[in-house]
Order: structure tokens, then sequence, then C-alpha cells
């Protein structure tokens, strides 16, 4: 059995990810500093697979402290790396804390597979590599935009050190570019826990639905689409996660042809922002309360992916509808107003 270690793994897709894995025959492990994150929801994972999953509190940027999960795991044979702070917004405002997070804690992490000859790695990107692309949908010979925010700039300088990396390591390395990631494990014992006040639309939908926020904003609805709102391709977590265990596979299995591949991982499907909310009430029939605001910053205006390429090299396959991820977050949301440990947390920093 494969020892994989999950960085980021009591975030949103980092969970999820834990539980395909875990389905798959790996063994896991995870790190995470929980900066962004519960430890709580290990225990969702737990029930879901049955199994206990070990979570080492480290900050990545310490590297001392990152050394030594290696030495303590001396059989791990892959790492997906997801610790990284991802909010737009946050990064627009506070540029160098994202530098610094999300590089340094990728540095460290080369550091370790070069040193402990980790044979194979797996990063999670952004479809903000694009920037605002002249044609979509995006492929993965796409040339890159200038990015919107410093989050998409992490992203692009991240993949451009792990390219240079594959370049002189035996380490062979997979980017998977993954677009917006919504919905919660059909179960419903995991879901997104954004601690705070919600930077991404579904859990922003969902907390004004159940009363957690008086409204949500409508950020522009003056661009250039079919209604005026972004334009995204929304992607159920769980059809995210399972990408990572078929990437993880393909290394494996030495079905890849280069040190460093790039996958897209969208639906293929544009959806705008307006569309999506019609989508959540329908499936919820929930009146939502929003306003249209301006445009924020960072945001991109329109982009959906061309998928292809992960569907015909990994073998990916979409299981999940845009109705599917909108029922699966309602049903979550309405689980955490019942879990009042978390539903405390989440609330904290709401205003």
């Amino acid at each position: 059995m494969s020892k994989i270690l999950v960085t980021g793994g009591c975030g949103y897709i980092g969970s999820h990810t834990l539980v395909d894995l875990v389905e798959n025959g790996f063994e896991v492990i995870s790190v995470d500093n929980n900066s962004r994150s519960s430890p709580r929801i290990l225990e969702g994972v737990e029930k879901i697979t049955g199994k206990k999953i070990k979570n080492y509190k480290v900050d990545l940027c310490n590297f001392d402290d990152t050394f030594a999960i290696f030495q303590e795991n001396e059989d791990i044979v892959g790492i997906i790396h997801f610790a990284a702070y991802k909010a737009v917004g946050e990064s627009v405002a506070q540029p160098l804390m994202y530098f610094e997070n999300n590089l340094v804690s990728l540095l460290n992490l080369l550091k370790c597979v070069q040193e402990f000859k980790i044979p194979y790695f797996v990063f999670s990107s952004s479809c903000t590599v694009y920037g605002n692309p002249d044609v979509i949908p995006v492929t993965e010979s796409t040339p890159p935009k200038p990015a919107e925010s410093p989050y998409g700039y992490t992203k692009q300088m991240g993949e451009q050190i792990i390219n240079e990396f594959a370049k002189v390591n035996p380490a062979q390395c997979i980017l998977l570019r993954y677009f917006n990631p919504v919905g919660a494990h059909p179960s419903i014992q995991i879901g997104e826990l954004p601690i705070g006040r919600p930077a991404n639309l579904v859990p922003a939908i969902t907390q004004t639905a159940i009363g957690k926020l008086p409204q949500m904003t409508v950020y522009g609805a003056d661009y250039d689409t079919r209604d005026g709102s972004c334009l995204r391709d929304f992607i159920h977590v769980s059809d995210i996660a399972h990408a990572h265990t078929l990437a993880l596979e393909y290394l494996i299995n030495g079905r890849s042809r280069k040190h460093c591949e790039v996958f897209n991982l969208g639906t293929g499907n544009g959806v705008t922002v307006l569309e999506a909310i019609k989508s959540f009430e329908k499936v919820s029939g929930q009146h939502l309360n929003y306003v249209i605001g301006n445009r924020r910053p960072g945001d991109v205006i329109a982009i959906y992916a061309n998928n292809e390429h992960a569907v015909n090299e990994l073998g990916w396959k979409i299981r999940y509808s845009l109705e599917d991820m909108m029922d699966t977050a309602w049903k979550w949301e309405q689980r955490l107003k019942e879990d009042e440990t978390l539903y405390q947390m989440q609330n904290a920093n709401l205003n």
C-alpha cells in the first residue's frame, strides 16, 4: 500500500481527496497547521472511510518541522500539495503574506522531495494561471496571461518552480489546474468550511440562504457575458478529488511521458454567477437575498475548461451535475447549523 502525504488535508479539497485516496487503496497522512481549517473535518473523513487519519499540525513554512515529517515517514511515495492561502481579495490586500506563505511552503516541500527521493509530486494549481484568456475554453497549452491577483501569481510562480525542479530531479510531477470546486461529499460528512466571511460564491450563497449572512453581493453585472455576471466552470469537489487519485495512479503506473505534466480539471461548461444562483434557488426552494455590486479587484471575467486531456489520459469522468453541487452544498450548510461547535467557529469572524 503506497503512503501519500496530503498537505492541507483538513481543508476543503484536501479532506475530500483523503477520502478518495483511502477508498482507492492508498495509505494517507495529512499535514495542516489549521490556520484556515478545522481538525474536526478529519472526524468526518473517518466516518466515511472507517480510517483514522494522522495529521501533523505543522507550518510548512518552517523547514525543520517539515523535514521531521519525512524523517518519521520514510515510506512516503507521493505528495499532493494543497496547503496554501487562496482568497483572491485577501491576496490583493496582503500580497506579501501570500507570496511568503504559498511559495516558501512549496520550496520547503520540494527540498524534502529531493532529500528523501520522493518519486511523485502533485501540485494543486488553478485556472487563475490563465489570467483573462483571449479564447475560451482554455486548453493546457493556452498561453498564460498576467494573473489578476497575487494569489494567481503564486500559482503561476509555483508552476514555474516545479517545472524547473523537474528538469533536474527524477521526481515526476503533475500540475492540476482546477476551476471552481463546489458542493460537499454525498454523505454530507465533510464539505466546505470557510473560516469567517466566505470569499467563494457557493458558501456565500448557502450562508445567505440559511441566514448566517443577511445578504450577498454579486460583484459586477456589466461584464461582457450573457447576463453581465462573471462566467465560471463549477465542478463538484468529489470529482476534483478523484482526479488527484487518478493523477497519482497515472504516475505510479508509468504512464507519464514527461517529468512535469499539466491537466485542466473542469466540467467544460461555463456557468455565470447569476445562473449559479438560479440553480441553487431551484434545487433548494429558497429565494436568495442578493444585490448587484461593483466589480471586485482580482476577478477574471470569464473562463471555463477544455478537459479533454484529463478525460483521455487520466480516464477522468464527471459524475456530478450543477444541481448535485448545489444540493450537496445546501445539505452541508444545513448540517453545519446543527453542529454547534463548527457553527460558532465559522461565524466567529463573519462581521
